[in-house]
């Protein structure tokens, strides 16, 4: 194996992706300059043969969700051995996919499963302001606080302050759980990797 590269941002990434066309890139869900999934989606929309291996802290299989169906080929923790990730890593290189061990539970089928629409009118995100639903739908394509409050031109207080809100509003406190909100009430556009509208 051979590090060709090295992207500190999504614009970075992409640019790498193109110029060393890498076999294998390794993607963190949350990074500076848009997020994990919003790399994913680039490297897709610019139909970059690179696989993608997702590295990320979250274990919430709502983020192996979003990750596989933006396009990413594996998908493994953190905390796991530097064996394992070697694993991944081959085991992408061969075409197949992998899945953390310790998801082992969460069957690809559940996973990739569309969504279902909610049942009838929902109040909650009915009273979203327009402000609270683009910081809802940036945190679940990965950008930070800090990322959001830029996209925004406030203070990194003001968008704690809307995370706040939505918890509140929508009753969630885990981004996890807000990101399962956005996806099953259509707030973006995952299935068609489309982004969503103001974003």
């Amino acid at each position: 194996m051979e590090v060709v590269g090295e992207a500190e941002n999504v614009a970075a990434t992409i640019k790498q992706i193109s110029s060393a066309r890498p076999d294998l890139l390794l993607l963190d869900v949350t990074m500076p300059g848009g997020g994990g999934i919003a790399a994913l989606r680039e490297i897709r929309k610019a139909g970059l043969p690179t696989r993608t291996l997702v590295l990320t802290m979250h274990e919430d299989p709502e983020y192996l969700r979003i990750s596989l169906i933006s396009g990413a080929s594996g998908f493994i923790l953190k905390h796991a051995a530097g064996r394992e990730v070697v694993t991944a890593i081959r085991t992408v290189l061969q075409g197949r996919m992998f899945v953390d061990p310790s998801l082992a539970g969460v069957t690809l089928n559940e996973v990739l499963r569309p969504q279902a629409a909610p049942s009838g009118p929902d109040t909650a995100v009915d009273r979203l302001s327009p402000r609270e639903t683009r910081v809802l739908r940036d945190l679940t394509l990965g950008f930070t606080n800090k990322e959001v409050a830029e996209r925004l031109a406030v203070s990194v207080k003001s968008i704690e302050t809307y995370r706040a809100r939505l918890s509140q509003k929508l009753g969630l406190s885990r981004r996890s759980d807000l990101v399962r909100y956005a996806i099953t009430h259509k707030l973006i556009d995952i299935d068609d990797h489309k982004a969503p509208a103001g974003v």
